[in-house]
């Protein structure tokens, strides 16, 4: 997208509605831009308002990714749009052919200087702004968050299987625990020795829980803090709750391994993996309503042998 820099009497406000009505009105089209023109609409959520704001951008496609560039033409202060998405991630990106939900991610370090050139690589211009401003421009990737049935199995999607894997080997270890307080073996009992398939059980859970929560708080919630700032609040929050969960695993742990059947009384056991399943239960949900759309831009799903 071809632009100019305004006058001190250009009405930006102006132009923009100009633009985004022939655009709706054309099928994402505007004559002044032509045909070849890659142009959106991104309507983002006002930091400060909290209304929705729209603002038509030139896009650039690369390797089927598409990306928006914060230039504002060379100016020394980034756009409001892009003070938007540092707020609120979510996004509307209407193609003229389509309408859909986005989050607008923002690479950085040697992840935005590598994007940067691939952009400036197809479009040049933008490397002229970049020219006219001593702020790294940013580029901001656009990730639709629409399902489909083609879509890409993604680190999100993963992160919600070992969820439900978790769930269901928690689910076993309360049966297990039920079984020994009954003084019977029936479903979850796998040898004749409960007490000690109980501690094996529980020891191994522990440390698989121990390990998901250490990979989420050394990797990928990092990543998300510098790809997504409006989630800070919400990995600080799981963050603090993968530390409750980690003491309730040590007490638990500690139960598990003093604990001899027919001697001690396993009331405490039973309620300490009742209260742990509660939580954890709470944790994952809020995850999975908070982050897993974004682990997702991340990259595909491992695949596990």
């Amino acid at each position: 997208m071809t632009e100019e820099k305004p006058s001190e009497t250009f009405d930006v406000g102006a132009f923009q509605r100009r633009v985004i009505d022939e655009f709706r009105a054309n099928a994402g089209k505007v004559a002044m831009f032509g045909d070849e023109a890659s142009l959106a609409l991104v309507t983002t959520t006002g930091a400060s308002s909290g209304l929705p704001r729209t603002v038509p951008l030139s896009y650039v496609d690369v390797k089927g990714q598409k990306v928006i560039v914060a230039s504002a033409m060379g100016a020394p202060r980034n756009p409001a749009w892009y003070h938007n998405i540092r707020k609120n991630a979510r996004v509307t990106v209407e193609t003229g052919t389509e309408t859909f939900e986005a989050l607008a991610a923002i690479p950085d370090g040697p992840d935005r200087d590598a994007l940067f050139a691939e952009v400036v690589a197809i479009e040049p211009g933008f490397g002229e702004y970049q020219a006219k401003t001593t702020r790294p421009i940013p580029v901001v990737t656009l990730h639709r968050v629409d399902e489909g049935a083609d879509r890409v199995r993604g680190m999100g999607d993963f992160v919600v299987e070992v969820h439900d894997w978790l769930r269901k080997e928690l689910a076993e270890l309360r049966g297990q625990a039920d079984e020994i307080a009954d003084g019977k073996a029936t479903t979850f009992t796998r040898t004749a020795d409960l007490g000690r398939e109980l501690r094996e059980h529980c020891l191994n859970f522990c440390e698989a829980l121990k390990h998901h929560h250490h990979g989420e708080d050394a990797g990928a919630f990092p990543m998300l803090a510098r790809r997504f700032p409006s989630l800070a609040p919400v990995l600080t929050k799981l963050a603090e709750e993968h530390a409750v969960v980690a003491r309730a695993q040590e007490r638990i742990r500690a139960l598990v391994e003093a604990y001899v059947p027919g001697e001690d009384d396993p009331a405490r056991l039973r309620e300490e993996l009742d209260r742990l399943a509660t939580g954890l239960e709470a944790h994952f949900a809020y995850e999975e309503r908070s982050i897993v759309a974004a682990l997702n831009t991340l990259g595909p799903a491992p695949e596990i042998p």
